[in-house]
């Protein structure tokens, strides 16, 4: 008797808004029994394994939801869905079966001779030892002496007056900033690259602009239009770090020239220290 009353009462309280406000309720009406169908599901088994697939979906139709309502529509905690997002992420730009076949090892006998002459030589830097060794016919890269000097802790390249980079990065703190694109992963695995500079001094960042396509006109265009409305002194900055990457053109080299700033090019294996870790960022704020 109890249960057939909240059953009627429960009925009328439904149908109500659709005399009051007059229109189809059906498609709200099939989503409450979804929802309900899904949460007594969950009563039953209380842990679900879903399959690629599942996790695909479910992280495609997070798109389309608020992220303050996940929790109230998924199956499963906004933190899961965040990992899920984060393997494709990483599945999506993984590189490692492209990875080229890695050089075969030096033999002892010729890292013996590069200690050898580098010992009996000591002015001389890695690129000179090699062009001795290769007249000797030892057919070698030179960034191979390199990293054997490096890994006997012998200076690979000598310096008797001129600094060393990290004096040279200690003096002239004040006077550096760094340029580089930093790139962020959006909902649907789209990249998008940011270009930022950074003063070396005060460790403070620009953001000279964001793209999906960085090509080398629109670097340059970039450029141009930091400089007419920076937000640093100029007149202070004296080198402008940065790599070697296509991107950076003669143009853009010739734009910061132009204000009196002397490009330095990085090593093609170094790793800069002047900029935050590259990585992807959250699917909320990637589709906000």
């Amino acid at each position: 008797m109890i249960l057939s009353t909240v059953y009627a009462v429960t009925r009328r309280l439904l149908s109500l808004p659709a005399l009051l406000l007059r229109r189809d309720v059906t498609k709200d009406a099939k989503l409450l029994v979804l929802r309900h169908e899904n949460a007594v599901l969950r009563r039953h088994v209380p842990r679900l394994r879903y399959e690629p697939v599942d996790r695909l979906w479910f992280v495609a139709l997070s798109h389309l939801i608020p992220c303050r309502r996940w929790a109230e529509v998924f199956p499963m905690t906004p933190a899961t869905l965040l990992a899920w997002h984060r393997k494709l992420v990483a599945k999506k730009w993984d590189y490692s079966q492209r990875r080229r076949p890695v050089r075969p090892p030096t033999g002892p006998a010729v890292k013996s001779l590069v200690l050898r002459v580098a010992a009996e030589n000591p002015g001389w830097g890695h690129r000179r030892i090699h062009g001795e060794l290769t007249r000797l016919g030892h057919k070698m890269a030179a960034s191979t002496v390199w990293n054997i000097l490096n890994q006997a802790d012998i200076d690979p390249a000598p310096r008797r007056t001129e600094p060393t980079w990290r004096q040279f990065l200690a003096a002239q703190a004040e006077h550096i900033v760094a340029v580089d694109f930093l790139h962020v992963d959006t909902i649907n695995l789209k990249r998008i690259y940011a270009l930022v500079t950074l003063e070396h001094g005060s460790r403070r960042a620009h953001l000279l602009g964001v793209t999906a396509n960085p090509t080398g006109p629109w670097t340059t265009q970039a450029a141009r239009n930091f400089l007419m409305d920076a937000g640093m002194n100029i007149a202070s900055i004296k080198f402008l770090i940065r790599d070697r990457g296509g991107q950076f053109t003669d143009a853009f080299d010739a734009v910061f020239a132009d204000v009196g700033l002397r490009v330095l090019k990085a090593r093609p294996t170094s790793r800069k220290r002047t900029h935050t870790a590259k990585g992807s960022s959250a699917p909320c704020a990637a589709s906000s």
